[in-house]
């Protein structure tokens, strides 16, 4: 404490208090509790009360500053005719003046051309939309046509416009009905002259079809099958007549 004091006077200064403008003071009085709080009821953990305390001292300070200053006529406001020019003339900040206003026309202008140029860019990607959608329905509504012509498909859902705009999105309906078959004079041609490939030896027996019985009847390979001349059969339609019969038939034909 001893070398502290030391260390104070030394670089104290003795100049007048308008030189220093030091005030060293308590907290002013709380105005609730009408009492000035002293440093041992301020809690230094709980930083409501320390920042408080330490406006209150400034306040102190100012209140007992303020009517020494005004008792050595030490002006403390500005006068109200105050007048500070600036560094830059009023020439020079109306050049700078016009410089931003037409700055910020140039760049609402700028923005408005943008505005205009986006509209126009999204109104001609809708209208290739269309067209490219229209050219969509044009080309289902032809194959469908193709199709029905071909026999390949029986119904005429292209010629409903309803079903003509939902078409393109109707790819599974389409190709349901491209699964009909060949119409009847393509099934004649197939039938007729086949289908290509290799002919010869087809109907050869395989070792899968030999081994295959499934489809043997017993009544139908020992001749008891109905229509057969066997027990309890009835007799063919188409047996051939007997050669007495046919001598017969031959006789009344001369």
């Amino acid at each position: 404490q001893d070398g502290l004091k030391q260390c104070l006077a030394e670089f104290r200064q003795q100049l007048a208090w308008v030189e220093r403008l030091d005030v060293t003071l308590g907290p002013v009085a709380d105005p609730v509790s009408q009492s000035a709080s002293t440093s041992d009821a301020v809690d230094p953990e709980n930083d409501f009360q320390r920042e408080m305390s330490f406006y209150r001292q400034a306040q102190a300070a100012v209140l007992e500053a303020l009517p020494r200053l005004r008792k050595l006529q030490v002006p403390t406001r500005r006068p109200d005719d105050y007048f500070a020019e600036m560094a830059k003339s009023d020439q020079q900040m109306q050049k700078i003046r016009q410089k931003l206003k037409s700055k910020q026309e140039a760049m609402e202008r700028s923005e408005k051309a943008k505005q205009l140029r986006a509209m126009r860019k999204y109104g001609k990607k809708v209208q290739v939309e269309i067209l490219q959608r229209r050219q969509k329905e044009k080309k289902n509504m032809l194959n469908a046509v193709k199709k029905y012509q071909k026999g390949l498909s029986d119904k005429l859902d292209f010629l409903d416009e309803e079903q003509t705009s939902s078409q393109g999105n109707k790819k599974g309906n389409a190709s349901q009905r491209t699964k009909k078959g060949p119409n009847a004079k393509r099934r004649y041609k197939n039938q007729k002259f086949g289908f290509g490939g290799k002919k010869k030896g087809s109907k050869w027996n395989t070792k899968e079809s030999f081994n295959d019985v499934s489809s043997f009847q017993s009544k139908v390979a020992h001749n008891k099958g109905p229509g057969k001349g066997g027990k309890g059969g009835k007799k063919a339609l188409n047996k051939r007549p007997g050669k007495r019969a046919r001598q017969k038939m031959k006789n009344r034909a001369r």
